[in-house]
């Protein structure tokens, strides 16, 4: 699944372990360098005994079901913005180390299973997916979950990676009130779906090996079905209309879905989007590139208005 190196979507299995991202943005290309690392990668920021950094654990209903989640809550006296953080299917790589950095930069980050994976009550689907991510954003639009964890009112970004990377792009593509939309390595399932569809049931195996145990209701053949029954919805050429509405960062690794997110970026900007996009030289789960990830995603996070000052 996505997160693995899929070389039946690509003549090439890319594994070029550099740490080098450039970054275009409003049509400036950048070099990524050492210096430009954000403070809240390397360093912790002042504490604030009064209102000091905390973890929230909670668990948010979606359709009758219990999904897990963890609030990571900035420091400060005064609300703060919040990144949804959406992880991809099944979600092994959860990024949460990018998550403390956010945390860091002064930013809550609210991240979940959705249901029927990892412990989550009921089951898994894609279309369930999309049902939680939709669930999430309205949590965090609440007012009693706003006074409650004292959020910044309306100043949500939605961030995901891979399947969450398309869950992002969805949710983006159909509501232009968020502060901006984050796709990291994102998974076009419908551009994906004819040739998933012509997999044999020994290659749908060897792509969906990591399924088992770690959803439930789901296998390689009901995902790939849904993905073929929506290719034409779920994906990012549909997005891209309604995304363009939106701030935009594309974060990139040199895996089978890159000419995917190359061309989503470069249709957001031919669409007047405000888009940003990062190309970064290592594989799909960012093994080996963890630095140049965070540094793309909070640099981008701290050009946004309203953001908290930089330490």
């Amino acid at each position: 699944m996505r997160g693995v190196s899929h070389s039946a979507l690509s003549p090439f299995r890319l594994r070029l372990p550099a740490m080098t991202a450039v970054l275009a943005l409003a049509g400036v290309v950048v070099q990524a360098q050492v210096a430009m690392t954000p403070a809240a990668i390397y360093s912790d920021p002042p504490k604030d005994a009064a209102h000091p950094a905390r973890m929230e654990t909670l668990q948010i209903i979606s359709h009758g079901q219990p999904m897990n989640a963890v609030f990571y809550m900035a420091s400060g006296a005064e609300p703060r913005p919040t990144v949804l953080f959406l992880h991809g299917s099944p979600g092994n790589e959860q990024n949460l180390d990018l998550a403390q950095a956010i945390r860091r930069a002064g930013w809550n980050v609210l991240t979940l299973h959705y249901r029927g994976a990892w412990g989550s009550g009921g089951t898994y689907s894609i279309s369930h997916c999309v049902e939680d991510s939709e669930v999430a954003i309205s949590f965090l639009r609440d007012p009693k979950v706003i006074a409650k964890y004292n959020l910044k009112p309306g100043k949500i970004v939605v961030a995901g990676h891979s399947m969450g990377g398309f869950l992002a792009a969805r949710a983006g593509a159909g509501d232009s009130n968020f502060l901006g939309v984050a796709i990291i390595a994102g998974w076009d399932l419908g551009h994906d779906a004819p040739v998933m569809a012509k997999w044999t049931s020994e290659q749908m195996a060897e792509e969906f090996d990591d399924t088992p145990g770690r959803v439930v209701g789901a296998t390689g053949q009901s995902i790939v079905a849904e993905a073929v029954a929506h290719q034409g919805d779920w994906s990012f050429e549909a997005f891209t209309p309604g995304l363009a509405k939106n701030r935009v960062l594309v974060v990139t690794p040199r895996d089978e879905d890159r000419d995917s997110g190359l061309k989503l970026a470069a249709d957001l900007k031919a669409a007047g989007a405000a888009v940003t996009s990062v190309d970064v030289d290592t594989d799909h789960p960012f093994s080996d590139s963890r630095i140049a990830l965070e540094t793309a995603v909070i640099t981008w996070l701290q050009s946004l208005p309203g953001s908290p000052p930089a330490y």
